[in-house]
């Protein structure tokens, strides 16, 4: 079964509440088994407008992948996101 992706580019305006985020939105990875493959600062960009922090979690597939983003700890995480920063994300299926 092909894995499942969540791919971001997060533009923090608040960094001190961004360590919040991190915390809840860690926990919320872990107790879905998501793996980050990547989270950069400061990703070399070179196109679009996919800014910010880049970011890679591996899931056992796309409908993991579904399940913690829609889970209860992510959506709480995710409040806290949307109100420090602004998020271009997306849920893709590997190969």
């Amino acid at each position: 079964m092909p894995k499942g992706y969540l791919i971001a580019h997060i533009r923090v305006h608040n960094t001190d509440a961004f360590e919040e985020f991190k915390q809840l939105s860690g926990a919320a990875i872990k107790a879905h088994n998501g793996k980050v493959l990547v989270r950069n600062p400061a990703p070399d960009h070179r196109e679009g407008a996919g800014q910010g922090l880049a970011i890679l979690i591996e899931f056992e597939s796309l409908d993991a992948a579904r399940a913690f983003y829609e889970s209860d700890a992510y959506t709480k995480a995710r409040a806290v996101r949307e109100k420090i920063s602004d998020t271009d994300l997306v849920l893709v299926e590997g190969l």
